[in-house]
């Protein structure tokens, strides 16, 4: 029989579209003998099924059994078994069982919702005699098939949609068949919709869906109303997506690529995703290279648990032996580890890949962890080493000279270290022990210290002492070499030296009603030494020496900011003047050179370098070893411009002056004489998007560059670019240092782009190494191909070129990184 559903006079006013609350199944929750069995007290149900005043039953009112506690309400107001219809019509054929809603329908269930132009559900066949229906829940088998006809949509409450011309479902929705289907989910990786489409559906469970004839991509398929061929995909003969472990898995699966196979595969799987982190493989690295030939780098992800995960990614390469390459990942409730590793079995190689030397192991390991032990306490270590200087290049492993830990090496440098920390509000103590191997031509590891321990602390007193602010500051340490640098030929013994200190450093600040900034400042020193094989000049002769001193510096600085408003802009003047004095400082002198001049040691101040930076230091010595002492006045002026559309120009010059010359400064740093050498450092912003700096150390006399840094970025939608220089005519090993490094990348349209780097040593005119590229790039893809040729460079491989190819596709080993 058929019916409109009438108002109930207790119920709210409906609009065209009625509504109805049912229980249990979908779409049937009122069973043919809710008419026959009813408790006490429960409403009148009417003629043809209808609950008459619009409330809520659920299976315990329909049978004879005592009724339980209500279950929780879900968030849109239904409790656990209850369903929501909307419909412009319901027929109801009791005699068969059978319950059709059309017009606009809508049927919400659990965590799903399902709309149709038509459903139809037809109940599971009655109890026997006797007998009365189980209660439904959640976890009872399905008892009914619902058949759902045109534009038919299941929306779940993740966000993810899923669509067909029809579907069969149980009348819990979990399982079922679909034609004409396809759903639309998101990837939490990547906040991107993904879509997957095939000829017929077949849901086993609520987890487990098959889809035949399939397609598979995250690209949009649609321009406005027009279809869009997407950019990259998957085509199947059989697709499974397993939720509950979270993988799709493909038969017969080909890539397409612009609507091109490029790639086939008879099985293939990757992470579904609503997978934020899954198993898989990662995006490949493919080139030709003269050293190795063929290369391709697989990296594949093992997600071990939830706060660990392995990345196995083997080299497969022509010309030579494979390089496997790990990095293992794992965070803890109190802190994280995180180890790369690599092995090969080869013999050594030439820059063109031709082999020579014994077959051995060939390693790296670089690695870090971190530990919180409590609120002020963190522990944590390094582990950097190599067996080839050069293996890093042969086999072009990247991101290996970066800070892993508090203490940094040079570049070419690896350090490994122990340390714990603790630090509050007003205090700071360190504990920490280091090696350092050296990669660089003519490095000799054997004259590397060791160094254990190395301990800093320092307090700060919580109240003002005359006014100002007092720290008390404390180190110590220990380091061991077996071999000289000097004269390596000869292996000679190593110095070892330990030292102790305890310092004191007050300040106060005053500032005058008309803006002078005056800031005195007082610190004294205590150092001890002990230093053993010491050589005393007459072969290896060595000789142990202790000493101790006392050191101090008295100052203030001084400064007058006067500003004033010119059209849009703001400009500042700023003289700047530091004035210190200390009795001469007692150096510690470990031997002679060649003209008697005395050595000194110097473990922690070898690469200074006088600037901006270190102008205004009282003692511009960075360690401990070297002392400045004298009387000195340090002077700049600094400018600046600050417009309020935030564009920016800053200007400063300065330099030094003290009462005698000090040699203890070697003659490249400029501070040697009287008068230090002019530092003038700049910067500016023009427009949004585009900086420049320079910074510069010029002889005192003849104003020749000595040093010179500059350089610039600009970036806008064309794309982005950069550009150094570096010009110094003594580097940390006497050397003369010039070299020039730029890249940057050029969108010629929405999509296409070229991208260039290089570095170019100007000293050996020779390109250390230089990249050319294109690029495509859209929503769900990515595709470098670049050329990179490197030259002959001192102490490193011969010159080599490569072609390497990069393909990142969305949801397929990662998301799409800009350069």
């Amino acid at each position: 029989m058929s019916s409109r559903r009438r108002r109930s006079s207790a119920a709210a006013p409906m609009a065209a579209c009625k509504r109805v609350l049912l229980a249990g199944a979908a779409i049937a929750a009122i069973w043919p003998a809710a008419a026959q069995a009813q408790p006490v007290g429960a409403p009148p149900v009417g003629p043809e099924g209808r609950q008459e005043r619009g409330q809520i039953l659920n299976q315990n009112q329909v049978s004879s059994a005592p009724a339980k506690p209500p279950a929780p309400a879900h968030i849109d107001g239904l409790s656990p078994g209850e369903l929501y219809l909307e419909a412009d019509k319901l027929t109801r054929d009791d005699k068969n069982g059978i319950t059709t809603a059309e017009g606009s329908v809508e049927v919400r269930y659990e965590d799903r919702t399902l709309r149709a132009d038509r459903v139809v559900y037809k109940e599971a066949p009655p109890p026997p005699e006797g007998q009365s229906r189980p209660p439904r829940d959640k976890e009872a088998p399905a008892q009914g098939v619902i058949r759902a006809y045109g534009h038919v949509q299941i929306i779940h409450d993740n966000g993810d949609v899923e669509y067909a011309d029809e579907m069969t479902l149980d009348d819990k929705m979990q399982a079922g068949l679909a034609l004409a289907f396809s759903s639309r989910m998101h990837d939490q990786r990547l906040n991107q919709n993904i879509t997957i489409a095939g000829a017929t559906a077949v849901r086993r469970t609520d987890e487990i869906q098959e889809l035949n004839k399939a397609i598979y991509t995250p690209c949009p398929i649609c321009v406005g109303d027009k279809p869009k061929t997407p950019t990259w995909s998957i085509t199947a003969d059989r697709v499974v997506q397993d939720k509950a472990n979270r993988v799709i898995y493909y038969r017969h699966a080909r890539i397409h690529v612009l609507g091109v196979p490029i790639l086939y595969l008879p099985v293939f799987w990757h992470a579904d995703p609503s997978a934020y982190r899954a198993s898989g493989l990662l995006a490949p690295r493919i080139g030709i290279n003269s050293r190795r030939g063929f290369s391709w780098d697989q990296p594949y992800l093992w997600v071990i648990n939830p706060s660990a995960d392995l990345v196995i990614a083997p080299q497969i390469n022509s010309k030579v032996n494979p390089f496997l390459n790990l990095h293992y990942r794992e965070r803890f409730a109190t802190g994280e580890i995180d180890m790369r590793l690599g092995y090969t079995y080869e013999q050594d190689l030439t820059g063109q890949g031709e082999r020579f030397g014994d077959l051995t192991n060939r390693s790296y390991v670089l690695g870090r962890g971190l530990f919180h032990i409590d609120d002020n306490w963190i522990a944590g270590f390094t582990a950097e080493r190599t067996s080839d200087p050069l293996l890093f290049d042969k086999y072009d492993i990247g991101r290996v000279y970066e800070a892993r830990g508090p203490y940094v090496a040079d570049d070419r440098r690896l350090i490994s270290q122990a340390y714990a920390i603790r630090q509050d509000d007003r205090s700071y103590t360190s504990i920490a022990a280091f090696t350092v191997q050296g990669l660089r031509p003519g490095d000799n590891n054997r004259t590397f210290p060791v160094a254990a321990p190395l301990l800093e602390t320092r307090y700060e007193l919580p109240d003002d002492v005359l006014g100002g602010r007092l720290r008390l500051l404390g180190s110590a340490v220990s380091l061991t070499r077996t071999q000289s640098p000097d004269n390596q030929a000869e292996n000679l013994p190593g110095l070892d030296s330990k030292r102790a200190t305890a310092e004191a450093d007050w300040s106060r600040v005053f500032t005058s009603s008309v803006g002078l900034r005056v800031e005195p400042f007082v610190s004294m020193r205590f150092d001890a030494y002990a230093l053993n094989d010491v050589l005393t000049g007459v072969g290896k002769e060595t000789t142990s020496e202790s000493m101790s001193r006392g050191l101090g510096v008295a100052g203030a600085d001084f400064s007058y900011p006067l500003f004033r408003r010119w059209h849009d802009a703001t400009v500042v003047l700023e003289p700047l003047v530091q004035v210190a004095a200390s009795p001469k400082a007692q150096q510690v002198v470990v031997g002679h050179d060649a003209t008697g001049a005395p050595i000194y040691l110097n473990e922690d101040s070898v690469a200074f370098e006088f600037d901006e930076s270190t102008l205004f230091q009282a003692n511009k010595f960075p360690g401990y070893d070297l002392y400045e002492d004298g009387v000195r006045v340090n002077v700049a002026g600094r400018g600046s411009i600050l417009w309020d559309d935030n564009r920016r120009a800053s200007l400063l010059i300065g330099r030094s002056f003290r009462d005698s010359p000090n040699t203890v400064f070697a003659p490249r740093s400029g501070l040697s004489e009287r008068a230090s050498d002019w530092i003038i450092a700049a910067d500016a912003q023009p427009w949004t998007g585009f900086s420049v700096f320079a910074r510069t150390r010029l002889d005192a006399d003849t104003l020749e560059v000595h040093r010179l840094e500059a350089g610039a970025n600009i970036s806008s939608k064309w794309g982005s670019g950069y550009v150094r220089y570096l010009s110094d005519d003594q580097g940390i090993n006497g050397a003369k240092v010039e070299n020039l490094d730029l890249g940057g990348d050029l969108n010629l349209t929405k999509h296409w782009g070229l991208s260039a780097s290089g570095n170019r040593d100007l000293v050996q005119d020779a390109w250390v190494i230089s990249d050319l590229g294109v690029f495509y790039k859209d929503e769900c893809i990515r595709v470098d191909v670049f050329y990179r040729h490197e030259d002959v460079i001192l102490g490193r491989l011969g010159a080599s070129d490569q072609v390497s190819v990069r393909l990142t596709l969305a949801t397929l080993g990662g998301p799409i990184y800009g350069r």
